[in-house]
């Protein structure tokens, strides 16, 4: 399927920025279990925090806010509370679910087992497909990503996600669903 935005020229992201409760323990985790370089550091105006870039490839940046009067994360709010496959993973609307970075398919089990062996608990395996559950239990020619999911230090959930296959015009056939198609008692009163 060819794509293309006819209205801006974008090139990826620029960066996505998080908010972290420990930005020492924030640097750790991300330079040196997931070994991405720390790029640029800032601290804030008069005191209002820290804002810290790492290089995620490609030209693109994953940044983090450190404030020091931020609120704690409400797990199942802010966030998902656990990975997928061990728990509720939902999180509510404007919150950030979860950040996937893309990773070789032929490196895919070598970094699931690096994470492991640094301590870091990762989820299933998950080849996503086109059945009525969404996912495959074996590779097949309809898995369209492969992935599993893994926490930061602060519970930020993150996927490691490799593509199977081009997409075309076939996999755009869903209706996109409204604000009326919500559970009731999820709206506020």
């Amino acid at each position: 399927m060819a794509t293309k935005n006819t209205q801006f020229e974008m090139r990826g992201f620029s960066h996505v920025a998080l908010v972290c409760s420990d930005m020492a323990r924030t640097v750790d985790f991300y330079s040196n279990v997931l070994g991405m370089p720390l790029v640029k550091t800032v601290d804030l105006p008069d005191g209002a925090g820290q804002h810290f870039f790492f290089d995620a490839g490609n030209g693109n940046s994953l940044a983090f806010f450190w404030f020091p009067d931020s609120q704690d994360a409400v797990p199942g709010v802010s966030a998902p509370v656990t990975l997928p496959g061990f728990g509720e993973w939902i999180s509510a609307v404007s919150s950030l679910n979860h950040v996937a970075f893309d990773v070789p398919a032929d490196k895919f089990i070598e970094y699931r087992n690096k994470l492991k062996a640094n301590g870091v608990r990762v989820g299933p395996i998950v080849n996503h497909d086109n059945s009525e559950t969404q996912v495959a239990l074996e590779m097949n020619d309809d898995v369209y990503v492969r992935s599993f999911y893994f926490q930061d230090p602060d519970g930020i959930l993150l996927e490691f996600a490799c593509w199977m296959r081009g997409f075309t015009d076939r996999d755009v056939s869903h209706t996109p669903k409204t604000a009326a198609d919500r559970v009731a008692a999820s709206l506020p009163a």
